[in-house]
């Protein structure tokens, strides 16, 4: 069986290729990708072959936010019936250890993400015409819009790092700074006023059209990152976002959270960040990470069905995916988007 897939070489080396997937087992699917989104560790890949410490060292399917409908069903009978439009967990695991069996899968000993370097050999990626996957791998998303439901990933994301206030004990009321509009701090900010309509929210980037754009979703606040500098300790935020991954929004973040507030890191920060660490200490923060998600999923799901969580807004462009080298160009501007879909429909012709 063959598809058509969007394979990053090196450095700026993105094509679409002829590919052979694997045989099915019984308990796989093979789905026919309609929608992928591209996400900054598929920017990274492209410009810089690696993300983080994960370099490419042999050609790799990018993508991970995808959806499709079920072309051929599971064997065995499990997962979604053919026709299906479902949602592609990125993520596969061990399902054995200590984490798979405590509800954390998203911190698996074993987990392979799709589209990535971090193993080798690599995890292939879903940006392809069609793809093979284990069948419980995937959600019902049927009566969701397409261009909705690719955004079940990056929001999932974005819920996960709202739901993890509640593990260190901190209720979401009074002032929030999301520090970053990319796709991930909006969809952070949808996720906070789909589980508050009380709070304020006080959103940064480095360029302006972002922050429109987290006005349009409930930002009741915003500042270009060089006016946060004032701005946002003047706010004095209980709970701060740092979605940007940036060592300037790290500290950023620890400066301007009141006294005794909760950072919760989002965006992946540099392997050498220093920053103004004495502050957690002098202010009596709660500094927790958030990596990814685990069943997230399915509450983000039931949030787009019932029109809590209102994704579209996020959405600014939409590329066939023969149009992948537009797409990425305009992907990596922030001043010109948001989040960026290509659309595999007719990519094998």
């Amino acid at each position: 069986m063959h598809a058509t897939g969007l394979v990053c070489r090196a450095p700026g080396d993105l094509r679409l290729e002829r590919l052979e997937l694997p045989e099915a087992r019984p308990a796989d699917a093979v789905v026919r990708i309609r929608y992928g989104g591209v996400c900054g560790s598929d920017l990274h890949y492209w410009q810089h072959g690696r993300v983080g410490e994960s370099v490419i060292r042999e050609p790799l399917v990018l993508g991970h936010e995808v959806v499709g409908t079920v072309e051929a069903a599971a064997a065995d009978g499990s997962g979604p019936a053919i026709g299906t439009a479902v949602f592609v967990h990125p993520a596969v695991v061990c399902g054995n250890c200590s984490y798979c069996r405590s509800g954390r899968q998203n911190l698996c000993v074993e987990l392979r993400y799709f589209g990535s370097a971090a193993r080798f050999p690599h995890t292939p990626g879903a940006f392809a015409s069609r793809i093979v996957v284990p069948a419980d791998r995937l959600i019902d998303v049927d009566g969701l819009a397409g261009t909705t439901a690719a955004l079940i990933e990056p929001a999932s994301v974005a819920w996960h790092a709202v739901q993890r206030l509640a593990a260190v004990a901190t209720p979401l009321l009074g002032r929030v700074a999301v520090i970053g509009s990319g796709p991930i701090g909006l969809l952070v900010t949808v996720a906070v006023r789909a589980r508050s309509a009380e709070v304020q929210v006080f959103n940064t980037d480095i360029a302006e059209r972002p922050l429109e754009v987290a006005r349009a979703v409930g930002a009741t606040h915003t500042a270009l990152a060089r006016d946060a500098e004032r701005e946002l300790p003047e706010f004095a935020p209980a709970i701060v976002f740092e979605t940007s991954g940036s060592r300037p929004g790290f500290d950023l973040a620890l400066r301007s959270v009141a006294p005794g507030g909760t950072v919760v890191a989002v965006g992946q920060l540099p392997p050498d960040i220093a920053s103004s660490v004495q502050l957690i200490v002098g202010r009596e923060l709660v500094v927790t990470g958030s990596s990814r998600f685990d069943h997230d999923a399915t509450a983000v799901i039931a949030a787009l069905h019932d029109g809590s969580l209102e994704v579209r807004p996020v959405v600014s462009h939409v590329f066939a995916a023969a149009d992948f080298e537009e797409a990425f160009a305009v992907a990596a501007d922030s001043a010109l988007s948001s989040k960026v879909l290509l659309d595999f429909e007719g990519v094998d012709r």
